[in-house]
């Protein structure tokens, strides 16, 4: 059976795509895409990457989103200090599992992102 090889994009409805595209880039180093098809778009490292679909009313999901996304970090609490350096308000999760750590915020759109630092068999 043929398989896809990985997640090629992201996309989604913004009230204001470039200052979200400008936030990302700055607070969470996802880069913009490119200009032209010359140029290299954002490359993630490999790594694990969970594919699921939740329930309707999951605590994943603020109220009123239909999507979050989850981000693998290397250093949780080094990304979670940067952030709140800008201003930016993360809850950490105070339980460590046996895939990892977590942490929570929201983009300025009021959407759902999980910070991951993966442990075990992910990590």
């Amino acid at each position: 059976m043929e398989r896809v090889t990985g997640i090629g994009g992201m996309f989604f409805q913004a009230r204001d795509p470039e200052a979200l595209t400008r936030w990302y880039s700055v607070h969470l180093g996802v880069d913009a895409p490119p200009g032209s098809y010359d140029v290299s778009s954002w490359r993630q490292e490999a790594g694990a990457t969970v594919f699921a679909a939740l329930p309707f009313g999951s605590e994943h999901f603020p109220a009123g989103t239909a999507w979050a996304v989850t981000f693998r970090v290397r250093d949780l609490a080094a990304m979670v200090t940067q952030l709140e350096d800008a201003g930016i308000p993360v809850r950490r999760d105070p339980v460590s599992y046996p895939n990892g750590v977590f942490a929570d915020l929201q983009d300025p759109e009021g959407h759902a992102i999980q910070l991951w630092q993966a442990a075990g068999a992910d990590g």
